[in-house]
């Protein structure tokens, strides 16, 4: 009999997570699997859960949802104060889901079968250091106009899921100057950039093929460097970020480093695994395998 920890938002995400366990526990009874359930009542509640519960006796950290959920799930575990660590099972079940993306498992009941058989990958992390505050992410860092367009797309909710896209022309038109020294690995740009972001995942929010040659276990983070141009040129960028041919534009400086750091001339919010969390001046280094998941 193997144990797991199952983590399940009844509110979070497209409000499914509760239907989604009904479907999934019968394969676990299946593969002669126990799940203990922790329901979450707040935002940050799977994080405590990771961070608190006993971990002797369970072979697995499962949750149901998105990046939102894994990130929870990957500080909480990161800050134990015993450093005890479980292999994470994610059972997709959120709005953005970068990481099964990658997984090429969009499927609930297929993620549940993959975590029951119990194969392992070991994956890494990128820790943040953002203006003092320490942060674990999986999936990206991102700093400009990604950031921005976030904070803005949160005000009009009421557009639905077109409101990035509408939140991202608004600030492309804006126009604004982003300067900024990057530093990456030992090497020194200061420039006025669009955005900036650092990809552990290829996908990022709805399956958007951000890093095409992005690898979660190669001790790289692979960042997407975009310059100060003109309004139409990146509104003529924009599209082709879905497919991941924006990489052969020449707006597009792509690297593969082991850590960057971002000093703007201003501190500014960022964007950290799809949250709107933490600010700048912010230094990012890989930890090479640094969690094992259950996929």
């Amino acid at each position: 009999m193997r144990k797991f920890y199952m983590v399940v938002n009844p509110e979070g995400g497209l409000k499914k997570g509760l239907d989604i366990l009904e479907r999934v526990k019968p394969i676990f009874d299946e593969y002669d699997s126990e799940l203990t359930v922790l329901e979450t009542e707040f935002a940050g509640h799977a994080q405590e859960y990771a961070h608190d519960v006993d971990y002797a006796g369970y072979d697995g950290f499962c949750a149901i949802g998105g990046d939102g959920t894994m990130h929870e799930v990957i500080n909480g575990m990161l800050n134990r104060s015993d450093g005890a660590t479980l292999p994470i099972g994610l059972v997709t079940g959120g709005t953005g889901n970068s990481f099964m993306y990658d997984m090429d498992c969009l499927d609930p009941e297929e993620a549940a079968k993959r975590i029951t058989q119990g194969q392992l990958r070991t994956i890494d992390v990128a820790k943040v250091d953002a203006n003092g505050e320490l942060y674990y992410a999986f999936n990206i860092v991102g700093w400009g106009l990604v950031t921005e367009a976030g904070e803005l797309a949160e005000k009009l909710r009421w557009l639905g899921g077109i409101r990035y896209d509408v939140a991202s022309i608004l600030e492309v038109l804006k126009g604004k100057k982003r300067i900024s020294k990057l530093i990456l690995d030992d090497k020194t740009i200061e420039e006025d950039f669009v955005f900036i972001l650092g990809c552990n995942t290829i996908h990022t929010g709805k399956g958007m093929k951000m890093a095409p040659f992005a690898k979660l276990d190669d001790g790289k983070i692979d960042l997407i460097i975009i310059r100060k141009a003109s309004r139409l040129k990146l509104l003529r960028l924009f599209p082709k970020l879905f497919s991941g041919e924006h990489v052969k534009s020449p707006l597009v400086d792509y690297q593969q480093v082991n850590s960057f750091s971002i000093v703007p001339d201003e501190e500014n919010g960022l964007t950290i695994d799809g949250e709107l969390i933490g600010h700048t001046p912010v230094h990012v280094e890989m930890e090479p395998k640094r969690i094992n998941v259950l996929v």
